[in-house]
Order: structure tokens, then C-alpha cells, then sequence
């Protein structure tokens, strides 16, 4: 699970944004124009050319800020924060480069059988914890129960479903895995309980990591949870020191791939998310940063002539969490209504500065072979529509609409934006409230949330049906009505021919037919039933030090490749 927490930006709504946005709105509504084009498309703002990445010379301490994890440990590490820091305090099966691809890790190479239902890894011998143990099949074997076991309550085990006895640990009724076979130390079989032709890729989620024996269960053993003995290019510098920062150092006997250059990473936890970063940035404590969206334009005059500016397109999409049992938005009409009505362009220009681009899809186009553009097709500004499909729907003027996000990331403009919108567009009441993270997503998880809630995500695997499965199928609801959801579908969307398809896709071996599968399964969720909102891709913008250092990049999950970088 990678709910986006840190999209930040200074609090309080431009006067400059909200004229732009209700000017837009208004101006639509009274000429009948039904096209959105009072709001000038926005493409967004191009990528800066990839890195080439050259042979570094070890040296130098990195800075840069984050704020407080949930976890750092890979039995509960979840959110982009705690993720940083443990995919370097950890290297699992396999690696995932900056545009997806898959690379050897700890298995040198891994087959399925002829069903997918069984998978295959040859390890490599001979690596080493940072405590200086072996590195065998039975570490990924520990490390996979010990996330398993009930107990452990781990938010992210789920996503372990799939192999034979995960159900039964999670249950309480077993306390091993029994498809996951580490008799041979240098290979490591797995069972699964349905085909899936695809499942290696999960393996680069750090909660697949391998632990040391030394590991024991998270609720006895708080001081390996604090500072994590892992197998990574880094290992902690000290423990964990909350509220204040983690740091990092070489492992220098880190033998998967090239050493670390870097000496040691400081990582500073912020109070103000990336308000502070800039501010550090700019004073020279930082040298990386995330940047306020107001200040992304002066931010971007000031940098890129220097050569310290990065904009990538990510594997990220943000949307509209819907509650889509409750009322009023119990009907994919209501859904689709709503969508229509917000103009994407009128915010992203006003509020983002032209820095994103309105969503057409869920899948984001960064999976080419697998974006469907305008798969949604109400995410298509259309007031005539909206209205009318509004009427149908019995949103009538003055029906109350909850609409919750999360304070102090930056979420107050475009929020802000979106009522106004769906004020002014369908007469509706929206009681926009903002509480903090932890509590957002307690509240999505209750039965009889009701609304939407601001949400986003970004691939934990590069697969497109990581959009899909985790938020969307009835499995990932992991809990009965009348029971706080326990999985990433917090909305409770449930089809029967969605669920199918996506356990056809897993079992389809040839990836373009694969591929068609996941794409039929979007058409049915987000196509016809409108399951989620998306609003916006996911274009993210940073400042990279590159006075005194190189190969500055972003990795698959938009934090800083530290393993790469070198002093100059």
C-alpha cells in the first residue's frame, strides 16, 4: 500500500486560484458551453532528460527531509516515507530499475512452472546481513511469516495473499507458510493458491524482504523494529530517533551489486513536510527536496538553469476515494455526475501551476502497452451531463455530500477547488473537512463511510494491475458489511466479472493477452461503473544537488536512488 501523504504545498487557497478556477465554472454554466474549453488544456511540464549514470568514488554525506513514517521495518513499512528508507535498508528477489524494468536482486534468475502456480527463485550464495549472517531461502522464508502471523498486524501482509498458508496464519490457525519451501538454501519455491504468471513482481515490495534469525516476532523484538538489520546497501546508523531523523551508512560488505559510494545518508524528519525541505534546500541543509506547489514556478525559474531541477511522469495516479455502497453516491450515475462536474484543467492550471495533467484513465499512461486513453470517459469536463445524469441520479440542490483529505500536505487549495465546483455546478451541499492522515484513513476504513475522501497511489510493483486489484476487487475489501475494511478497497466495489477478469489476466502466461484482460477489467470499473474518481497523473517535480553531486535521479518509487548517487 502506497497511499500518497506528502504531495505538499502551503496552506490556504490563492485568491489568484480560486478566481481562475470559479471563474471557469461560472463562465460554463451560464453560456451553456459544455466542453470545458474556458480552461485551457494543460499538458503539463515536460521531463528533464534521464541521468546517465556513471562509476562513482565513495565519500560524502547526503541530506534530505521526510516526514514521520509509519515503519521502517518491512513487516509494516507502507507509506512513501518508511518505503524510502527500508528498499535500501533491504534488497529483495528481485530489483525494479526507474522505468519498471525487472533486474536480479538476491535470486539470479526465476521461472514459474507450466500454470503459474508454482514460482521458482535461484538465489545467489554467499550474501550477507549487515550482522554478517548468510542470506539463505530460509530468510525470505522467516521474513514472509513473520509479516503472516496475526499477530504481527501487519497493514501490508496482504500482499502475501496468494500463498499457500497465508490464509491460515493470518486466521491464527497456522504458523508457517506451507507454500513456501526453503529446503534448499540457494533456491526457494513457492506455491500459490491460483495461477499467477505475473507474481514475481510483487516480490520488489520490501515486505517480501529477508530477515536475520535474530528478527523475532514486531512485538517482542521493538529494537530490531527501531533499527532494522537488513541486507541492503545501507544499514542504520543508530536507532530510529522519532520525530527527529534516521541515518544511514555504507555497507561495505554488500556484495548483490556494486557498493553504495555515498559514506552515509541524514535523513531529517520535517514537521511541515516539503515547506521545510525547500526552505533546507535553499539554505543549503538539504540536497534534495520536494517543493510548496505555490512555489513551483519560482522554484523551477531559479533551478533549472542550473542544472538542479528534475520532472518526472511517475507510475502514480490521485483520485477520488468514493464510497460506493452508501448514499448519495450508491449509483454509478451519482459517480459519473460528480466527475463531470469538476474541471480538471480549471484546477490544475490555477492551483498546480500547469504542472500536472487531468487523468483520463486509472491506469496511467506510464504503463504504455496497458493505458487506455479516455477509458474514463467522464473524467471529461461536461456540465450539460453532469446535470442531467445529477437529475437521474436524484442529486438534487442541496443534497449533502461529505468530503474529507488530510491537513498539513498540501491538500487545502485543490480540495477547496473541488467544492467550490460541485457547489457551484450541481447545487450540492459539501462538507469539506480536513483531519490528520492517520485519521483519514480510519475513517475511510468505517462502515458507513459515506462521500469521497482524497486519495492517490502509486505502483508498488510495476504491473498494471497493481492499479486494480489492491483498491478495486471484492477481495481487497477484507472484511464483511458492517466491518471496517481491512484491505486498500476502502470504497467496497464489488463485481463479479471485474474480480474474474483480473484472476484471468494473473493466469494468462502471454502478456499481451494479459494485458487485454486488465484492460477490459479497468473499462467495467472505471469505464462504465466509475468505482473511483481519478483526477490527475501523478507528474512529480524535484530540486537535486548537482553542484556536488552526480547520477541525481529518482527511483521507481520517486524518492532519491541513493545507492547511485556519488559525490562529484
Amino acid at each position: 500500500m502506497r497511499k500518497q501523504a506528502w504531495l505538499r504545498a502551503a496552506a490556504g487557497l490563492t485568491a489568484a486560484a480560486l478566481v481562475l478556477t470559479a471563474c471557469s465554472q461560472k463562465s460554463n454554466e451560464g453560456t451553456g458551453d459544455n466542453n470545458g474549453e474556458d480552461a485551457a488544456p494543460s499538458a503539463g511540464w515536460p521531463e528533464t532528460p534521464d541521468v546517465e549514470i556513471k562509476e562513482g568514488k565513495p565519500g560524502g554525506t547526503f541530506h534530505f527531509g521526510i516526514t514521520e513514517p509509519t515503519a521502517i521495518d518491512p513487516y509494516n513499512a507502507q507509506e512513501s516515507e518508511g518505503l524510502l528508507v527500508t528498499k535500501y535498508l533491504y534488497t529483495g528477489l528481485i530489483q525494479v530499475d526507474p522505468d519498471g524494468a525487472a533486474e536480479p536482486g538476491v535470486a539470479d534468475k526465476w521461472s514459474p512452472n507450466d500454470d503459474c502456480s508454482e514460482w521458482n527463485f535461484d538465489l545467489k550464495t554467499g550474501t550477507k546481513f549487515h550482522n554478517g549472517e548468510e542470506v539463505t531461502s530460509e530468510s525470505f522464508k522467516r521474513g514472509w511469516e513473520r509479516v503472516s502471523a496475526k499477530a504481527s498486524a501487519s497493514e501490508v501482509a496482504y500482499h502475501l495473499a496468494g500463498i499457500e498458508g497465508f490464509d491460515e496464519m493470518q486466521a491464527g490457525t497456522a504458523n508457517a507458510l506451507s507454500g513456501v519451501d526453503a529446503s534448499d538454501p540457494a533456491k526457494l519455491k513457492v506455491t500459490l493458491t491460483e495461477p499467477n504468471c505475473e507474481w514475481f513482481l510483487r516480490t520488489f515490495h520490501p515486505v517480501f524482504s529477508p530477515v536475520p534469525s535474530t528478527a523475532g516476532a514486531p512485538a517482542t523484538n521493538t529494537a530490531y523494529v527501531e533499527a532494522p538489520i537488513g541486507n541492503g546497501p545501507f544499514m542504520m546508523d543508530g536507532a530510529w530517533q522519532h520525530d527527529v531523523g534516521i541515518k544511514l551508512k555504507r555497507f561495505d560488505d554488500y556484495s548483490i551489486g556494486h557498493k553504495a559510494y555515498l559514506d552515509t545518508v541524514e535523513i531529517t524528519i520535517t514537521p511541515n513536510g516539503n515547506q521545510d525541505e525547500y526552505a533546507g534546500y535553499q539554505n543549503g541543509t538539504f540536497d534534495w527536496a520536494r517543493m510548496p506547489t505555490p512555489v513551483l514556478e519560482q522554484a523551477r525559474a531559479t533551478y533549472e538553469p542550473q542544472n538542479q531541477w528534475i520532472t518526472r511522469n511517475t507510475n502514480g495516479m490521485n483520485y477520488l476515494l468514493v464510497m460506493v455502497t452508501e448514499k448519495p453516491l450508491d449509483s454509478a450515475k451519482a459517480r459519473k455526475a460528480l466527475s463531470m462536474a469538476i474541471d480538471r484543467d480549471a484546477i490544475i492550471n490555477g492551483v498546480f501551476k500547469g504542472s500536472q495533467t487531468p487523468a483520463d484513465s486509472f491506469v496511467p499512461p506510464v504503463f504504455p502497452e496497458a493505458y487506455q486513453k479516455g477509458i474514463c470517459g467522464a473524467c471529461k469536463y461536461d456540465l450539460d451531463e453532469a446535470k442531467k445524469l445529477a437529475k437521474e441520479a436524484g442529486l438534487t440542490e442541496g443534497t449533502e455530500l461529505n468530503f474529507q483529505f488530510n491537513v498539513d500536505a498540501g491538500h487545502e487549495e485543490w480540495t477547496a477547488a473541488v467544492k467550490d465546483q460541485l457547489e457551484t455546478n450541481l447545487g450540492l451541499k459539501v462538507n469539506l473537512s480536513g483531519v490528520q492522515f492517520p485519521d483519514l484513513l480510519n475513517n475511510e476504513q468505517q462502515p458507513g463511510a459515506s462521500g469521497i475522501y482524497r486519495a492517490a497511489w502509486g505502483a508498488d510493483y510495476p504491473t498494471p494491475e497493481n492499479f486494480l486489484a489492491p483498491l478495486l476487487s471484492t477481495d481487497a475489501i477484507g472484511a464483511p458489511a458492517g466491518q471496517p475494511t481491512v484491505g486498500d478497497n476502502r470504497g467496497r466495489y464489488s463485481n463479479e466479472e471485474f474480480d474474474q477478469l483480473l484472476a484471468d489476466g494473473r493466469a494468462t502466461k502471454d502478456e499481451a493477452e494479459r494485458t487485454k484482460k486488465y484492460q477490459e477489467a479497468e473499462k467495467i470499473a472505471i469505464g462504465d461503473d466509475q468505482a473511483l474518481i481519478p483526477l490527475w497523473n501523478r507528474t512529480q517535480h524535484r530540486l537535486a544537488n548537482t553542484s556536488k553531486f552526480i547520477n541525481l535521479r529518482m527511483d521507481f518509487s520517486e524518492n532519491p536512488d541513493i545507492y547511485e548517487i556519488s559525490i562529484k
